[in-house]
């Protein structure tokens, strides 16, 4: 294979994990609750395949799936965006990242008002939306900071541009992250720029993720060290702290990300575009937003009836999802759920892949196709690519 597209639909989970209790998910399942909505389209999808993955029977199996199916089970504790990725990318954590049920610590704030001047407001676990109504015209009366977290390990800074410009938002951000490490080291510092006036104010695109640092390596540094490309779409740079990536397209919604999949499509290059859309988790998941998701989702349905047509006979798509946020729990945050995985190609063959133990499975797979030595690396998981591959010889050759 020469290209990889791996499209990480951001919180789409489909079902419940087996320890989803441990985490407060039980019944958890994003996609069953988005299906019951009339906005809900999934034409494209289960062409491939999507209903043929356990746990998704009810969108509708078909005879003659168009692509490989199964789903992955997390086997990094937590169920958070950066771990998601990196356990797709074959790094597994086997420690929970921090959180903060209680706000942040003395030891953290006191040091963090210091460098930036300003002091600081709420300082808990909050919804995004609710925090800048609730706190955002104070802020921009006293030009303090609205700190909060949720259920997941992150330092989030709300800002109202006007007051704090997104760059020097960014900058308090950074500095953020070289304080929240060690013990602290939560795993994803965000700024959350926002603007209007109170009683409307709105967040602007303008987020930016500050992750921590991958402790080991990943499919991206293991692609990148063969030469090959590697193409990382949306917030994908940020996740992976920059590390193992040749080129950065920016985004800033879904719309933003396929438009950016169909360009690079038309686009010589030899590796991994890696893409992930966010706005079904930073827009409706978090947002208890059904009719939301279900049209974001239709959206992308309908999008990827035209992309298909667009790949090459060498080239390769993958679409999972990194962990759930189920918009119909009570709960506005992350959910730990199975992952739902489709792999479509004229090489590919249209096989069933069972429940893989983990998402590295992706990752060390995305090697394979690509005839880069993953074991080498040491990367987690197992690969898939011998059981999808149409041409019997080894991944490697196709490269010859």
């Amino acid at each position: 294979m020469k290209r990889v597209f791996l499209i990480v639909l951001d919180s789409v989970g489909a079902g419940a994990l087996p320890d989803a209790a441990q985490y407060g998910d039980t019944g958890a399942h994003t996609v069953q609750h988005i299906a019951a909505d009339p906005h809900f389209r999934a034409d494209t999808m289960c062409s491939l395949g999507y209903g043929n993955i356990e746990g998704l029977s009810f969108l509708g199996a078909v005879q003659a799936p168009r692509a490989a199916y199964g789903r992955c089970m997390e086997q990094s504790a937590g169920k958070d965006t950066t771990v998601g990725h990196w356990e797709i990318a074959g790094l597994i954590s086997a420690h929970p990242f921090p959180t903060y049920p209680d706000g942040f610590p003395k030891e953290i704030l006191e040091p963090f008002e210091r460098i930036t001047g300003r002091g600081i407001l709420c300082n808990r676990p909050y919804s995004g939306t609710e925090c800048i109504k609730r706190f955002g015209e104070a802020h921009m009366l006293t030009g303090d900071l609205i700190v909060y977290t949720s259920g997941d390990s992150v330092f989030q800074i709300a800002a109202h541009e006007d007051i704090v410009p997104p760059e020097t938002l960014y900058a308090y951000c950074r500095a953020a992250r070289r304080l929240l490490q060690g013990e602290h080291g939560v795993a994803r510092v965000i700024a959350r720029p926002f603007a209007g006036e109170p009683g409307s104010f709105y967040r602007t695109a303008n987020r930016r993720d500050f992750s921590l640092e991958p402790p080991s390596d990943t499919m991206l540094d293991v692609l990148c060290r063969d030469g090959q490309d590697v193409i990382a779409v949306g917030k994908i740079s940020d996740i992976f702290l920059g590390r193992g990536i040749t080129q950065t397209v920016l985004t800033h919604s879904n719309t933003e990300g396929m438009a950016a999949a169909d360009l690079l499509v038309g686009k010589n290059f030899r590796g991994v575009c890696f893409i992930n859309l966010v706005d079904f988790d930073q827009l409706w998941g978090h947002r208890n937003d059904v009719a939301g998701y279900a049209g974001g989702f239709a959206d992308f349905d309908q999008w990827l009836s035209r992309f298909t047509d667009k790949l090459g006979d060498d080239d390769t798509l993958i679409i999972t999802a990194d962990h759930g946020c189920d918009p119909g729990s009570p709960s506005t945050d992350h959910t730990r759920e199975y992952t739902p995985l489709l792999v479509y190609g004229k090489k590919i063959k249209a096989v069933p892949l069972g429940t893989r133990s983990t998402f590295a499975d992706i990752g060390k797979t995305v090697c394979d196709l690509l005839g880069c030595d993953a074991a080498a690396a040491s990367l987690a998981g197992e690969s898939f690519a011998d059981e999808i591959l149409c041409d019997t010889a080894p991944a490697s050759e196709e490269m010859q």
